[in-house]
């Protein structure tokens, strides 16, 4: 007996591949999402107070680089920076995977990330960056202050240029046996040690 036309058979239903791209309910999709300049960066820094930035160097993954501006968001940075070769741009994938990130926090992509960190020390930013072979723990690091935390790709690191451009290299404490964390993941916990340094600060 044929089934009833109410009822309607699941294995018949469009795959997610037929439905075309899933968007997320927390992502304005009627808004632009681009990245800035270099000199949109500057720009930027002139109407911010004690700005917190994060740098990416050569994240290439789109999931990675969602999550990233999400974190960023989250912990108020001001703008995050990447290099513009060998980086992941803003696709839709960024976007889905940002919430709603990609379309408020300045996503800068420059030419030349070492010559930008340089600019940024000679306008009072102290720049912290990731490394799995430093000697000097994250929660021994002052973020108070203007500051960048740079993270760099999963597997290959923050570029040895890269690291030379920072003022301190600092590790996050690994208890257990896995040698290091995602991007987005160490990107969140150097964050929001910066915020809660900042909050502790405020309420003295």
């Amino acid at each position: 007996m044929p089934r009833p036309a109410r009822y309607s058979d699941p294995r018949r239903q469009p795959s997610p591949s037929q439905q075309g791209p899933r968007r997320h309910k927390h992502t304005d999709y009627t808004k632009e999402a681009a990245s800035g300049t270099e000199e949109d960066l500057f720009a930027l820094l002139e109407t911010v107070t004690n700005p917190l930035l994060l740098i990416l160097d050569q994240v290439t993954d789109p999931h990675n680089l969602g999550a990233c501006l999400r974190t960023a968001n989250a912990a108020g940075v001001a703008a995050v920076i990447a290099p513009k070769d060998h980086s992941a741009a803003l696709t839709e994938t960024v976007r889905h995977i940002a919430c709603g990130a990609a379309e408020a926090t300045p996503f800068i992509q420059v030419t030349n990330l070492a010559r930008v960190m340089e600019k940024l020390k000679e306008r009072g930013i102290w720049i912290t960056g990731t490394a799995e072979e430093a000697t000097k723990s994250l929660y021994e690091s002052d973020f108070t202050g203007p500051c960048a935390i740079v993270a760099g790709a999963e597997g290959a690191g923050v570029r040895r240029l890269t690291g030379e451009k920072c003022d301190f290299l600092v590790r996050i404490p690994m208890r257990g046996t896995v040698p290091c964390l995602n991007v987005s993941v160490a990107a969140g916990v150097c964050l929001f040690e910066a915020v809660r340094q900042r909050e502790v600060r405020s309420e003295k």
